[in-house]
């Protein structure tokens, strides 16, 4: 295998992981599962599922289905100190991985904002002018952005 590109863990580092292959530019899902699951919007990286290699020889990584995922997806967890770390989805090539748990420095920069139609009430999207989708990002942007 090659030398990983990236690497992280949760909080307790019960659950580390390597990537060995290039990561996605973070993309930041304003959807309620992720508001829900994170306190807040979720900002997220991808890898290929074969780059991605992870380390939990304590068993601590936990997943839980994700309910109400468009997708189907399923949501990764360390079970010891609660960080969210992954979302991964059946007939998807790539694993989302939430970008505050990779290593710095990480090289990516913020690319975009999906689910914006579904936004929370109690903030106000950043006027970043990044892209912005109402659903999943597989639209046109909103014309505002």
């Amino acid at each position: 295998m090659s030398e990983a590109r990236a690497r992280g863990s949760c909080l307790c580092g019960a659950v580390r992981y390597e990537v060995h292959g290039p990561l996605r530019d973070v993309i930041v899902c304003h959807c309620r599962e992720c508001r829900r699951w994170h306190g807040h919007a979720c900002s997220a990286s991808a890898s290929a599922k074969d780059d991605l290699v992870i380390r939990d020889s304590e068993g601590a990584l936990r997943w839980i289905d994700s309910p109400k995922s468009d997708a189907h997806g399923r949501r990764g967890f360390c079970s010891r100190c609660g960080s969210s770390l992954f979302w991964d989805a059946p007939g998807r090539p790539t694993t989302a991985i939430a970008a505050g748990t990779l290593d710095e420095p990480t090289g990516l920069r913020t690319i975009s904002h999906i689910y914006t139609a579904t936004k929370g009430d109690y903030y106000e999207l950043p006027d970043d002018g990044l892209p912005r989708f109402a659903y999943s990002g597989n639209e046109t942007p909103d014309a505002a952005h």
